[in-house]
């Protein structure tokens, strides 16, 4: 099988190698930039890139200007990386369409797992289509329409609303969703997942009324059928 092609963009060639060499010690082939300029420049003369790590501040061009060229022109997962461990910033990237998000320092194995998780998920197709409260999901084209209009999800969007629909009727808790649709221990604040269902609500219209809070433990995707417990 072909290996899947990651581009690492950041302006320290130590990171740059460093994260390099956790990859391709897991079979990826990677493509390097070390500014924001040369990864855009990078991104349209690699038409097989499976996957963007991108580190925010840069010089050129950041790492917010590099993800608004990009995602004008592609849905490619992108992982941020940031020195700053700031809310705001978190909150940027995911209004951008970033899939996930990382702050520096942080451990390569964990870079690695998350590269992994998502490409694995992208990749994924348990039931070419699912179906549940007038929200049809085709997993296979990674596109989800209601009634008959197609709505513009982010990769992590996508995969967290496949899980809610998958698991119709079930309370699920945060650190269940986290493990599920991220596919790694989180050690972290719950917000993450907060800022991607308010996200995902917004999307979704009126219906994104179907995504319930269950206070002081997370969420059910419910179409007023009989509950479950998890």
């Amino acid at each position: 099988m072909d290996q899947l092609k990651v581009m690492i963009v950041d302006d320290e060639a130590r990171m740059r190698k460093l994260v390099r060499d956790f990859l391709e010690k897991n079979q990826y082939q990677v493509v390097e930039a070390s500014d924001g300029e040369e990864a855009v420049d990078k991104f349209f003369a690699n038409k097989d890139l499976a996957l963007i790590i991108l580190d925010v501040m840069m010089p050129k061009m950041d790492g917010w200007q590099v993800c608004r060229e990009i995602r004008q022109y592609s849905k490619i997962p992108i992982i941020m990386l940031t020195a700053r461990g700031d809310e705001r910033d978190e909150l940027t990237g995911y209004n951008l369409g970033v899939d996930d998000y990382i702050s520096k320092p942080f451990s390569p194995k964990i870079l690695v797992a998350r590269v992994g998780a998502i490409l694995r998920r992208s990749g994924a197709a348990k039931e070419d289509r699912i179906e549940a409260g007038g929200i049809v999901i085709n997993q296979a084209a990674h596109q989800v329409t209601i009634d008959g209009k197609s709505i513009d999800l982010s990769f992590k969007e996508f995969e967290l609303l496949t899980y809610f629909v998958e698991n119709k009727g079930i309370a699920l808790s945060r650190e269940k969703i986290l493990n599920a649709v991220w596919n790694y221990d989180y050690y972290g604040d719950a917000r993450t997942i907060d800022t991607h269902v308010k996200k995902l609500r917004s999307k979704l219209g009126e219906k994104g009324a179907l995504i319930k809070t269950i206070w002081g433990m997370g969420y059910k995707f419910s179409t007023d059928e009989e509950p479950k417990e998890a």
